[in-house]
């Protein structure tokens, strides 16, 4: 086996999730198609409520930003027209909601709809998140040698928390030190990686982050931070020149912690 020592300042293990602590097919073949597949009886169901409202409201202003663009679809505010006109919405919505998607598109509207689907779907258990076998108990071993743990996804804080909560192994958010998201700042950026340390309150050089994302790996080292990147079932093959520059793992258990023994 592979084994990665990990460089003595580190006290701050960041972990990327789709990729790396997760399947990217959990994500990919589960947690998107059920918005596609339950965003209109979603909508039907909770449509009165407050928050409901208001995500249409931002859906809405979203698709007048969108209108200039190829295939955008306009949702239409009311027109009293009754169960007719509620239908009518409901239809746009979800078309709107479908076109955003097939684009892979990140918008603020979109991921919140998406974050309160999931939330009633996990909370529910109709939905538990999927880990890789080797996390749950490699993240216990960190902390019991002292690190501190952290979570950086383009995934809202929101729907960080539910993965974590609602999992295969049960609710492992205790696990978890803190979350960030892009509101931090992008993840292909190197100052976002400033920003976490300030905020944790360390050197970056005192982190470790775990992506597998080269792009990502690279913005963090720009901003002196120490980089593995993980290698999973599903991931996104590396070019040789990506194999030869960075430390590769294929799971957490090849992390060797100096400070441990």
């Amino acid at each position: 086996m592979v084994v990665l020592s990990v460089p003595a300042e580190v006290t701050v293990i960041l972990l990327d999730i789709e990729g790396t602590t997760t399947p990217i097919a959990f994500v990919k073949d589960i947690l998107f198609p059920y918005i596609k597949e339950n965003v209109k009886e979603y909508l039907q169901t909770h449509w009165e409520e407050e928050e409901c409202q208001q995500d249409i409201n931002l859906l809405r202003k979203q698709a007048e930003e969108d209108s200039h663009l190829d295939g955008a679809v306009p949702i239409p505010a009311a027109s009293g027209n009754g169960a007719d006109d509620l239908q009518r919405m409901i239809q746009a919505v979800v078309d709107n909601v479908c076109w955003q998607m097939s684009l892979d598109r990140k918008t603020t509207a979109l991921k919140q709809l998406q974050g309160h689907m999931w939330r009633a779907a996990f909370k529910a258990g109709s939905m538990k998140a999927e880990f890789f076998e080797d996390v749950v108990p490699a993240v216990r071993k960190w902390r019991e040698a002292g690190m501190k743990v952290y979570i950086y996804s383009s995934g809202s804080v929101e729907a960080q928390k539910l993965l974590f909560g609602h999992s295969t192994e049960g609710d492992i958010l205790e696990l978890v030190d803190g979350h960030f998201d892009t509101k931090i700042g992008h993840k292909v950026e190197s100052e976002s990686y400033r920003k976490i340390a300030s905020s944790i309150g360390c050197s970056t050089n005192n982190i470790l982050f775990l992506t597998d994302v080269t792009r990502e790996a690279s913005a963090a080292e720009e901003a002196d931070v120490h980089v593995a990147v993980v290698v999973r079932p599903g991931n996104a093959g590396l070019t040789d020149d990506e194999k030869t520059y960075f430390s590769l793992i294929t799971s957490f258990s090849e992390l060797y912690l100096p400070s441990s023994t």
